[in-house]
């Protein structure tokens, strides 16, 4: 009764109450093809004690990003988080807050986004922010959701180098919206013609920089044609470290920029959470989705903070609201403000500097390996390798080394028989000198 609070007769009165005849019922819009047939092939009913000493047994079986020479990037980032982060977001007060629906209880909540929204605007070049999403994939597709409402226009344009997993959502999103989403084919090192493909119908233009295969790129001329075209060109940043190096979008003429900002504060904790950056030109912020801090002053002029914006289902009628994301990763936020906080300027600068440095090392190692060969002829601390065979086994081996080698692009693009043979591999001011002689040596004697 302590798990299970209800009686078979209970389940039947519910049932009975809302006209259906069994639980699968409920489940009826669930695909055939996407339903369980069957237990899991798990252990049952076991005590506590027992599943600890389980789990523990299958968590022993991974290997931890800081335990081996750690070179896997595409979307998520091993960054050196420091300690006082990790302190100071534990605090009561921040680890167990909730929606600040009332500001005069929540000023310190309020006052911490609305410096991380301050720090969001800085880093892209835009004029305003919100106070986050989910994660750069829901960032990345609730805007081209508003660029659609922006435009009123029904197609979306993909760059083939966005994130395929950003893709995915951004198709996902549209099939419930009356959106059409054009993805161009991924062609890693070649050159899109992306402005051919904007005409009358184009909401928006999504591109990303670095984009997935680790290239750079200046997308300010692309950006005049969107505005000549009346179109709107989202720039998505999936490795937050690059603009403090990088030209931020805002500069490129981008009027939406959607990010990753797990690369700050957040540890990799092995797939999430995630933080979602979302910022944009302050004549669409009424369209923007989630929340957004404000600057005010109280009856008697002290300053003050409050929630100015909340175009979300729960505050508004459902068919007004903006997005039905229904909260913000309010204390992976903090913790990214808190690192670029502890970093300030100079300091972010510095950490880009190291990490692309740290990643000229690496390729100028790699492409010393006959077979080897770099695809970008730019990157920032990401870039693609091309192998003389293919890369997923390659990877297989390379862990047989103790050395994890990056992401095979095979993995995200199953079937592609001409991407076979590319590997994705990032470096970061984490990985050492020592790390990249194992991880040359390693590949070295693979290869050979």
């Amino acid at each position: 009764m302590r798990y299970l609070p209800l009686t078979g007769a209970d389940r039947r009165d519910m049932l009975a109450a809302i006209g259906a005849r069994s639980i699968d019922d409920l489940f009826a819009d669930v695909p055939q093809a996407a339903r369980l047939d069957g237990l899991l092939d798990l252990p049952l009913a076991q005590g506590e004690l027992e599943v600890e000493r389980a789990l523990s047994r299958m968590a022993a079986k991974n290997v931890a990003a800081g335990s081996a020479p750690f070179f896997i990037g595409g979307g998520a980032y091993r960054h050196y988080v420091p300690a006082a982060v990790d302190h100071l977001i534990q605090r009561g007060e921040f680890l167990t807050s909730y929606t600040p629906y009332q500001p005069e209880l929540a000023q310190g909540t309020l006052q911490s986004l609305f410096e991380f929204q301050t720090q969001v605007a800085l880093l892209t070049g835009m004029e305003v922010a919100n106070a986050s999403l989910y994660d750069g994939a829901t960032s990345c597709a609730e805007a081209v959701a508003m660029a659609h409402r922006v435009t009123r226009r029904g197609t979306a344009v993909l760059s083939g180098a966005l994130h395929p997993h950003y893709r995915e959502v951004c198709e996902t999103y549209a099939q419930f919206s009356g959106l059409t989403v054009a993805a161009l084919d991924p062609l890693p090192g070649r050159v899109e013609d992306l402005a051919a493909r904007i005409d009358g119908d184009t909401a928006c233009v999504v591109v990303q920089n670095p984009d997935f295969f680790g290239q750079l790129r200046d997308w300010s001329a692309l950006g005049a044609r969107c505005r000549e075209a009346g179109a709107l060109l989202v720039a998505v940043v999936n490795e937050i470290v690059s603009l403090g190096a990088v030209k931020p979008p805002g500069s490129m003429g981008a009027d939406i920029v959607a990010g990753e900002g797990q690369s700050l504060g957040n540890a990799l904790n092995f797939g999430g959470p995630h933080l979602g950056l979302f910022a944009a030109r302050e004549q669409h912020v009424r369209q923007m989705p989630g929340r957004l801090a404000g600057q005010t002053v109280d009856a008697d002029g002290r300053r003050g903070w409050v929630l100015t914006l909340s175009a979300r289902e729960q505050h508004i009628r459902r068919e007004k609201a903006t997005s039905n994301i229904c909260t913000n990763s309010g204390l992976c936020a903090l913790a990214f403000a808190i690192h670029l906080a502890l970093l300030g300027e100079a300091g972010m600068t510095r950490l880009a500097r190291l990490n692309h440095a740290t990643a000229c090392n690496l390729a100028d190692r790699l492409e010393a390996i006959p077979g080897v060969s770099i695809v970008n002829d730019s990157f920032f601390n990401e870039f693609t390798v091309r192998l003389p065979t293919p890369a997923a086994p390659i990877v297989d081996e390379l862990a047989e080394f103790g050395v994890l080698g990056g992401v095979p692009l095979s993995r995200f693009y199953p079937g592609r028989d001409d991407l076979a043979d590319l590997l994705l591999v990032a470096a970061t001011e984490t990985t050492t000198d020592d790390d990249i002689g194992q991880f040359a040596h390693a590949l070295g004697e693979v290869l050979r």
